[in-house]
């Protein structure tokens, strides 16, 4: 490297270092303690030669080249895991990565796939390149009529962003059918966006395209803007984190819940209508933007426990621990990449959790085994269905894909929440 190569990356290691500094709680990456946390939290740490941990001493010792020149900063999915972890309390995801991944973006090194996904999401309004006339289409098999805000009805009780996968994503589209069906049960006055509505720009953002982040939300907002709601609720938890925490930065603010969130509140006339009993024994997948982010851990756990017949186990990593199906922060549109350097897909790491999913008393039973003692009591057969349920779009597609390569997993079931909720209502 050349002394004015080596001056230019010193000068933009600086710059980085100043912009984080500029921003909320920036001041912080100082006081980096360089402990490791976030290296060993990463689900994909092993394979990134410059963790969080790395990236902030490659710009204090001014070698930020070594950043730039190596490409596997693109293997953060923006799980949050780091932040959630780390001891300083360091804003790693949002930050931090996304501010990499936006040098790395400025410099033209970016995977093609993500490159794609990114160029749709600005020409077309989502990263599949879809049109948006098309992005109501989903709403032929439902019964019921789905309002169109605009179209149909200029006010609503309910807006609710549906979102890119639910519109358009063959998998993800029978989850907005069903919800679509468990609101008109409930009987609640809602309506949608239709060809108004353009990406949230969540995961966009966190892959550094902060512009593009902007321009998705402005572009939102007018839509919102157009007309008279009381509330909004989303189907996806990329969607909620973005239109609840991101836009007000932007001077967008609205009152929003994600659907499980809303759905809990309407339990007791939910409950009246699961009619029909689901034989099954059914884990729940965490999504990161829901539980890590944002907190939302029973609200989910509620609406799988009111359903007749479910037998509900826990996967060994839960809650606040729970892994990531590897689709946030556009791991979504990085698989081809990902797979290159890993030969690894998170979403199959956590299938492999699902099939060994078991109840507590399962457990209890083989320690007493192991120490000799029988139990007395006679066990009730295990449920033959077995379920992962999810709530968040980008799931279902990662791990039905997974179900097909894990051993013993062919036989595990991939729905949404919201599918399980109209199963049991017979709709």
């Amino acid at each position: 490297m050349t002394v004015k190569e080596e001056t230019k990356e010193i000068v933009v290691g600086e710059a980085v270092l100043n912009s984080l500094n500029q921003l909320e709680d920036g001041e912080k990456f100082q006081t980096c303690i360089q402990c490791g946390t976030c290296s060993g939290v990463c689900p994909f740490g092993l394979w990134m030669e410059h963790t969080p941990r790395r990236v902030i001493s490659s710009i204090r010792w001014g070698e930020f080249d070594q950043v730039l020149n190596s490409d596997s900063v693109w293997m953060c999915v923006s799980c949050y895991a780091c932040t959630d972890a780390c001891p300083r309390e360091l804003p790693l995801t949002d930050n931090l990565m996304a501010r990499v991944k936006e040098e790395l973006l400025l410099a033209g090194k970016v995977p093609e796939e993500l490159q794609v996904a990114l160029e749709n999401s600005q020409r077309y309004g989502n990263p599949m390149g879809e049109s948006p006339r098309k992005r109501a289409e989903w709403v032929k098999p439902v019964a019921a009529q789905v309002p169109i805000m605009g179209k149909e009805k200029p006010t609503a009780d309910v807006l609710w962003y549906v979102g890119d996968y639910p519109s358009y994503h063959p998998r993800a589209q029978e989850t907005a059918v069903a919800l679509a069906k468990v609101l008109h049960a409930l009987g609640i006055d809602f309506g949608i966006l239709g060809p108004d509505e353009v990406s949230d720009g969540d995961s966009q953002r966190l892959a550094g395209e902060k512009g593009l982040f902007e321009y998705l939300a402005e572009k939102n907002a007018k839509a919102f803007d157009k007309y008279e709601f009381n509330l909004m609720i989303t189907t996806d938890p990329h969607a909620y984190n973005a239109i609840k925490n991101e836009y007000p930065t932007l001077g967008f603010q609205y009152n929003i819940q994600h659907y499980t969130e809303f759905l809990a509140e309407r339990i007791k006339e939910l409950k009246k209508l699961l009619k029909k009993e689901i034989s099954a024994r059914v884990t729940y997948h965490d999504p990161c933007y829901l539980g890590r982010v944002n907190g939302i851990y029973e609200e989910p756990r509620q609406l799988i426990g009111a359903i007749p017949g479910v037998e509900f186990v826990e996967m060994s990593h839960s809650h606040a621990t729970s892994l990531c199906c590897g689709g946030g922060g556009g791991g979504m549109w990085l698989d081809g990449f990902q797979w290159e350097l890993a030969e690894n897909r998170l979403s199959d790491w956590r299938m492999h959790e699902a099939v060994l999913a078991r109840p507590i008393e399962d457990f209890v039973s083989v320690i007493k085994t192991l120490d000799g003692k029988k139990s007395k009591k006679k066990e009730a057969p295990a449920p033959e269905t077995k379920i992962i349920a999810v709530a968040c779009p980008y799931e279902k597609p990662r791990f039905e894909d997974a179900t097909k390569t894990v051993k013993d997993a062919k036989s595990i079931l991939v729905k949404d929440i919201a599918e399980l909720l109209a199963e049991s209502m017979g709709i």
